[in-house]
């Protein structure tokens, strides 16, 4: 059973990390970086060969933009992979300086919901079912806004994108604690925007980012009510030492990881209607290997999630055995389950050790050689 949830498990990869990216400061050029969409699915596609479980692909608009996106979709098809979800961006525009669905200004509005309905459109053409919306609207300083007529043209925005979904569509609001908006951000935590989605209907979810709240704050916890409530879309997965740092999934804190998946698991959460999708800005460290490690570290945790034996977990609690059910957890955790998942890749017919494989397979060499002119995808900044 484990090895079947483990088999079944969906890991989405976004476009955005194949490109080039750094901080405020400097962002850092490397050799073999995508020029297109069209190359950067290429690599996504290595990270499913080799680890065999991260068929889909997120893109962000504009980042992804091209003229032909059923073309784009075929062409992921013929990779191995698909779309997944279909990021939005109304962060990257001079109009946005004071928020885009948000801003004081009508037509500034108007825009940002039609690139929002436009990203719809991008759906349709791909078969992607999930729009990914996070908006970096707020104020920096007390009165610069009305804090409750911002909330107003927010759901006015969320409910006119609500009713263009298509069946078998849905999307996923994000929220962020701060930044860039330092004073008030207008979707600042989990339950802003569970409040917003439950207005709506089913078709709109909550998306945890694991980089985006206070120092502290239990992360499942949050993710254990919203399962409950029906109201989990998805993850983006990366790591935080000190805010939203975007390094590996698992590289800071990898027991918290698997608490995450821990609670995943007991809610049902494991399938594929809750999205376990990366976001990750691999500034230093190689771009398909950095996201060939981030898959397996979520691997890595799930299957020790999973192997937490739930019976006596239940017995533990029930009986009010405290240290005994949190030994429970834990003998899972301290589980080396890497033997298990060498296992699970060899009988897919895979090398047991994904990075290995990638770094003998030759493809950087390749791409390196290869993509020499033109200009590197980046984040835009």
């Amino acid at each position: 059973m484990i090895k079947d949830s483990l088999r079944a498990q969906v890991i989405e990869t976004p476009s955005w990390a194949y490109g080039n990216s750094g901080t405020r400061f400097k962002v850092f050029a490397q050799r073999g970086v995508p020029r297109d969409p069209f190359e950067k699915l290429a690599d996504a596609a290595q990270v499913h060969a080799f680890t065999g479980v991260a068929p889909r692909v997120a893109l962000h608009i504009p980042w992804d933009r091209v003229d032909d996106y059923a073309a784009l979709a075929e062409h992921a098809s013929g990779l191995g992979v698909r779309i997944g979800a279909i990021n939005s961006n109304v962060f990257q525009d001079d109009d946005y300086m004071l928020g885009s669905v948000t801003n004081p200004d009508p037509k500034v509005r108007a825009k940002a919901l039609a690139h929002l309905l436009d990203c719809v459109d991008i759906m349709d053409a791909t078969g992607s079912d999930t729009l990914k919306l996070w908006f970096s609207d707020g104020i920096n300083y007390p009165g610069q806004d009305d804090l409750r007529a911002r909330q107003d043209r927010l759901a006015e925005a969320l409910e006119r994108v609500y009713g263009r979904l298509g069946e078998g569509q849905r999307f996923l609001l994000e929220y962020k604690l701060f930044e860039p908006a330092f004073y008030a951000t207008d979707v600042p935590d989990w339950g802003t925007a569970y409040a917003h989605c439950l207005r709506l209907g089913p078709k709109a979810q909550v998306v945890v980012d694991t980089g985006h709240h206070a120092p502290g704050t239990n992360i499942e916890f949050i993710v254990a009510f919203l399962l409950r409530e029906g109201k989990l879309g998805g993850f983006d997965f990366n790591s935080r030492f000190y805010a939203d740092d975007d390094l590996m999934a698992g590289a800071a804190d990898p027991f918290q990881l698997f608490r995450i998946m821990f609670e995943v698991i007991g809610g049902g959460g494991l399938t594929e209607d809750v999205a376990f999708m990366l976001d990750q800005c691999h500034n230093i460290e190689p771009k398909i290997a950095g996201q060939i490690r981030s898959v397996m570290n979520v691997q890595e945790a799930t299957a020790k999630a999973l192997l937490v034996d739930r019976e006596a977990l239940a017995a533990a609690q029930a009986s009010g055995d405290v240290l005994g059910a949190n030994a429970v957890v834990m003998d899972a955790y301290n589980t080396d389950v890497r033997p298990l998942l060498a296992e699970i890749r060899a009988e897919a017919g895979l090398d047991p050790d994904p990075m290995a494989a990638y770094a003998r397979s030759g493809y950087f060499e390749k791409i390196a050689e290869e993509r020499v002119g033109g200009a590197q995808a980046g984040w835009g900044a």
